[in-house]
């Protein structure tokens, strides 16, 4: 009578530990919900992402015309997301995925990257004069950096709006 007491105390609370993991695991899933259509809603920022960058190398210049041109969701008013914004889709706790360029990221695992190192809208210059170089935020570290805009190996973009327009 014991022995069957502990066992089914034992099965009880493995049980309920993986129930709190599966919750967990639903929880994170669901702030970030696949569209159905290449896009993807952030439920806590109200922001759509596309659900892919675009897939090689790209200098920034580039990056923010293929941004400004994507059309997905019958939506056009797509542009470069800021590096707060890109903040967002980092989470250091995530195991991360390895991406087709050899990187690992920890990004919500509903937008695939195919690099780590996506480019911002935010430009840098010296003294006041044109910009040379616009930061890049590091989805396999998770900080921020100053490139020049003509770097373009392993550098990508990811389109994003507002998804209440």
């Amino acid at each position: 009578m014991t022995r069957n007491r502990s066992i089914t105390i034992c099965s009880l609370a493995a049980c309920l530990f993986v129930l709190l993991l599966l919750t967990g695991t639903a929880v994170a899933e669901s702030r970030l919900v696949d569209n159905g259509d290449g896009t993807v809603t952030d439920l806590k920022t109200g922001l759509m992402w596309a659900r892919t960058d675009n897939m090689g190398h790209i200098t920034w210049h580039d990056a923010r015309l293929y941004c400004e041109n994507t059309i997905l969701s019958n939506h056009r008013n797509w542009r470069m997301p800021t590096i707060e914004e890109l903040k967002t889709l980092f989470d250091e706790s995530f195991e991360g995925y390895e991406t087709i360029c050899g990187h690992k990221v920890k990004a919500w695992p509903q937008v695939e990257l195919s690099c780590g190192l996506i480019w911002s809208s935010e430009v840098r210059s010296d003294s006041g004069r044109y910009p040379v170089s616009a930061m890049v935020f590091n989805f396999s570290k998770g900080y921020q950096y100053s490139a020049r805009m003509s770097q373009y190996r392993g550098y990508r973009a990811l389109p994003v709006r507002a998804a209440q327009k």
